[in-house]
């Protein structure tokens, strides 16, 4: 059965990864965040690891200071999806290397190649470690060949390259050819 939404919270409340694998209004979302905030990250680490409340089933599991919280049908078989998180922390973990808050933060589009990796659609798709992490590797290697065939020189605005304004999301303002001379 399909997941409905798959969220990585910190102890503090903040949202650093979110998938929704279902259609939900932006109200809805907000509304999903606080019931986590108020009803998962306020439980004890002795409490049972799903709450089912309003015809809804969310499991959830803390690993050091994040939580990952899944929500599912109120007929799905919850150690299977603590089975399930527990695959994505470990690929996670693999990939990373000790996978901490930092690296979702910093990296948070890696994070979601791995997600989108073994989740597609709110299925699990992939349930071999090694072959999740053998196509993020993958992903990560056309990346690098695709960045090195670019000609990646500063702007002379702002002192950032090319690539870097692109990956930061910025719209550079032009591309500076090394053949001209000043």
């Amino acid at each position: 059965m399909p997941y409905n939404y798959l969220i990585l919270m910190s102890k503090q409340g903040v949202v650093r990864l979110a998938s929704y694998f279902k259609t939900y209004t932006d109200s809805d979302k907000n509304r999903i965040t606080r019931f986590i905030q108020n009803d998962v990250l306020c439980r004890t680490p002795k409490m049972c690891n799903v709450i089912e409340k309003n015809g809804q089933k969310v499991v959830y599991r803390r690993y050091a200071s994040l939580y990952f919280i899944a929500g599912v049908q109120p007929d799905q078989n919850e150690l299977a999806v603590l089975e399930e998180i527990h695959l994505f922390v470990e690929i996670l973990d693999r990939y990373f290397g000790n996978v901490c808050e930092l690296d979702i933060i910093f990296n948070f589009h890696r994070a979601y190649a791995i997600l989108y990796e073994v989740f597609v659609a709110g299925y699990v798709c992939e349930t071999s470690k090694n072959e999740a992490i053998k196509r993020i590797a993958d992903m990560d290697r056309l990346v690098e060949e695709a960045t090195q065939h670019m000609d990646d020189s500063s702007n002379e605005e702002n002192g950032l390259s090319y690539t870097m304004q692109m990956q930061l999301g910025r719209r550079p303002t032009r591309k500076i050819n090394k053949s001209m001379s000043v």
